[in-house]
């Protein structure tokens, strides 16, 4: 049976198996991206915090703009830009077009981690070229860009695997 099933998935590849080696390649990426950014003194993020900071943005939001970037409530956005502030992510700030609402604002550390981490992806992508080639790593690129839906670039990974 096993045989038959490794047969199989050399002939023609195991339908099952494309989204599991998917999920391993991106699950690669970002762990060696969080491996790092411990080693560089950023502990306690996790990765549904990069996310979150980039729904934030250079110009910052509210939490009902991060809520709905991320396809969350306003209420898990705001628990988690509490956690961003705590950590010392983030700031809120009166919007200074409307006093009565809150922006949440990138921090210098925050704007260091975002700056931190496209570095580290860099870094992860040059290694995947060291080890796959420049050629095969561009067209594994092109092909995953054929394949993906216009706009198919969300934030909303964490919230899309939580239900």
């Amino acid at each position: 049976m096993a045989e038959r099933a490794r047969r199989r998935s050399d002939e023609a590849g195991a339908g099952f198996e494309l989204p599991l080696l998917l999920f391993a390649g991106f699950r690669s990426v970002i762990d060696g991206l969080h491996r790092e950014l411990a080693e560089e003194g950023h502990l306690d993020l996790r990765p549904a915090y990069g996310y979150a900071l980039q729904a934030v943005g250079v110009d910052g939001a509210t939490a009902s703009e991060i809520g709905r970037r991320l396809g969350v409530s306003k209420q898990a956005a705001g628990k988690t830009v509490d956690r961003l502030e705590a950590l010392g992510y983030v700031e809120r700030a009166d919007d200074p077009a409307d006093g009565r609402r809150k922006l949440v604002l990138l921090t210098a550390r925050g704007i260091d981690v975002l700056v931190r981490s496209a570095e580290g992806f860099d870094r992860l992508r040059a290694e995947w070229v060291r080890k796959l080639g420049a050629e095969r790593v561009r067209a594994l690129e092109d092909d995953l860009r054929a394949m993906a839906p216009d706009g198919a670039f969300r934030l909303d990974v964490a919230s899309w695997f939580n239900g």
